[in-house]
């Protein structure tokens, strides 16, 4: 038998792109070593997180040219029983 399905614990807010974009943890979990990269041609600092907690958000900072045609942000993350996941976040 397989596991359900597991659904995206993120969403982002754009509300004050494109200064600042906030990955916001809407599971009834607590995620562990939390990363995200941007792959393209823009530029993000290595951004990581040991913990985000249910409702709490993490703020990041994306610059480059066009990121919406060439660029996006891959969030890597792990649940409390250990499962690592990625998730690709496009602007």
């Amino acid at each position: 038998m397989h596991p359900l399905a597991y659904r995206v614990p993120f969403a982002v807010d754009r509300s004050r792109a494109p200064d600042h974009y906030y990955l916001v943890n809407h599971s009834d979990e607590t995620l562990e070593r939390i990363r995200l990269s941007l792959l393209g041609s823009g530029f993000l600092l290595p951004l990581s997180r040991r913990r985000l907690a249910p409702g709490t958000a993490l703020a990041f900072a994306p610059r480059g040219e066009n990121l919406a045609r060439d660029s996006v942000v891959i969030v890597r993350w792990f649940r409390p029983n250990g499962d690592e996941y990625l998730w690709r976040v496009s602007f």
